[in-house]
């Protein structure tokens, strides 16, 4: 479903688009948000639901976590403002857990089951029966059909089908996890296991039924914006192409001052800082043997993942400021008085802004998709901004940061260009599964030399939860964006 627009994509953007139109003009924000859900579902027979009513409660929980706020509890009395008073203000940091199952939307689809179709042609042979090892499937009214008590999930039948008639059904959002943080409530319906989760928001585009949603920023920051304090954006550089096939860097840039930001930043200039260092780390530290692998640090799920499930990998995680950190540094030290939002693809980075050792240096963080809600509600059109702005901090080198392998082969390109006489091994994985994967792997030892990196996103940040467009579309916009830098890399420090 990435990159279709769908009508949960366009119920999220609906409630963003709303949230943040409440925050430029609402004068009387609990009547205001009591009237929302009417407002978006403002019809009599229900959409996607049995009735306008769940549809409107499911609104209402959307709306609570786009202000930042956190689900109702299903069996206690809680008023759908409640809560509005501490979260109406231009400071606040996300609570967690990010992600959240909205009860109410959830399907309870299929966890793993096995079912036969119509497509049964019910054959003299029955395969499916001879290959059952548990005896689960029997000939009823000419048609196969499976004891789901028996069933052991083994797939045999559905390998054998000469009609490719028994379906494998399972959840979406498990599926999508590599972590296996989906699990089931007393009903059936999915939750989420907070010990487990890194985050990714994997979870939250796979679900069809958009039961999945993650927490906001953007009625803070936009009462951060309306209080007069400077507020400077930094961008990832998977951005480009994310509002529109017309809409240049500069443009984008323009936009984001129309919006009240007093400055734009590259967070690829971050990026080129942190290849220098990982390049260096690399030499000194694994080349060298004093080290047996490294491991990239500016995915947040990914040094998630590396801490949770393989702690004894911990002190191989990179030291370097992630880019988003690393830039949010630079802006402070040239404009102290200055709040800093990171505007980026990924879920997880709202929590990476979370941390004490963070919250000094980022002040929020939104993804495209909320960004795009804001200049909905302001009613500016990207395609049409003239400007005369330039955008040209960084190198070709921290812009590919934003594709998979990209954090590997600009580190690699830093230590061919600033120690010729080092070989480089690299390694990189997409998708938590994968990522596990090369974990294991560098935990038997089979990675020593290494430098790995990992990506939560198939794809890479390109692919993250918060983005707008295809990702092979936004990939070719990311490639061209990374060979207009008039710089292939960064310049070593002395």
């Amino acid at each position: 479903m990435r990159g279709i627009d769908t009508q949960v994509r366009k119920m999220r953007r609906r409630v963003f688009k709303e949230v943040a139109n409440l925050a430029y003009t609402s004068d009387n924000l609990i009547n205001d948000v009591e009237a929302l859900p009417y407002k978006i579902v403002d019809y009599d027979e229900p959409e996607f639901r049995e009735s306008v009513y769940r549809e409107r409660a499911i609104v209402r929980e959307r709306i609570r976590l786009a202000m930042g706020m956190s689900l109702r509890p299903e069996n206690v009395p809680v008023h759908a403002t409640q809560g509005m008073e501490e979260t109406n203000i231009a400071e606040k940091y996300y609570e967690p857990p990010l992600m959240q199952v909205i009860p109410s939307a959830c399907n309870a689809c299929p966890e793993n089951r096995y079912e036969v179709t119509n497509k049964c042609m019910g054959c003299i042979a029955h395969p499916c029966r001879e290959v059952c090892p548990r005896n689960a499937i029997s000939m009823v009214n000419g048609r196969s059909v499976i004891d789901q008590e028996k069933c052991i999930k083994c797939g045999k039948c559905k390998s054998i089908c000469p009609y490719d008639a028994i379906s494998h059904q399972v959840r979406p959002c498990a599926a999508a996890c590599g972590v296996g943080a989906i699990k089931s409530d007393h009903l059936e319906r999915a939750v989420i296991d907070n010990d487990i989760c890194v985050s990714c928001g994997m979870c939250m585009v796979s679900c069809p039924f958009g039961a999945i949603a993650d927490k906001s920023q953007i009625f803070q920051l936009i009462r951060a914006l309306q209080s007069g304090k400077k507020i400077i954006a930094q961008v990832a550089p998977a951005f480009v192409g994310q509002f529109g096939p017309n809409v240049t860097p500069e443009m984008f840039k323009k936009a984001l001052k129309e919006l009240g930001f007093a400055d734009v930043y590259e967070t690829a200039i971050g990026a080129d800082a942190g290849a220098l260092a990982e390049a260096k780390h690399y030499v000194e530290e694994v080349a060298s043997g004093k080290q047996s692998f490294s491991l990239t640090s500016c995915c947040p799920s990914w040094s998630m993942l590396a801490k949770k499930f393989f702690p004894e990998t911990i002190d191989k995680i990179s030291n370097a400021l992630t880019p988003m950190v690393a830039t949010a540094r630079v802006i402070k030290e040239e404009h102290p008085d200055a709040g800093v939002v990171f505007i980026g693809p990924c879920a997880s980075k709202k929590l990476e802004a979370s941390r004490r050792t963070v919250r000094s240096d980022v002040d929020f963080v939104i993804t495209f998709e909320e960004l795009a809600g804001m200049f909905e509600a302001k009613g500016i059109d990207l395609g049409t901004i003239e400007t005369d702005e330039v955008m040209n901090d960084a190198t070709g080198a921290g812009r590919g940061y934003g594709v998979a392998g990209g954090v590997a082969s600009a580190i690699e390109e830093c230590v061919q260009e600033y120690y010729p006489d080092i070989d480089v091994n690299i390694e990189h994985a997409e998708s938590l599964a994968e990522c596990k994967k090369m974990l294991m792997l560098a935990k038997a030892g089979k990675k020593n030399g290494c430098l790995i990196e990992g990506m939560a996103c198939p794809g890479g940040c390109i692919a993250g939860a918060g983005t707008n467009i295809p990702i092979n579309q936004a990939a070719k916009e990311l490639a061209a964006f990374k060979n207009k830098a008039e710089k292939k890399l960064p310049d070593k420090e002395d």
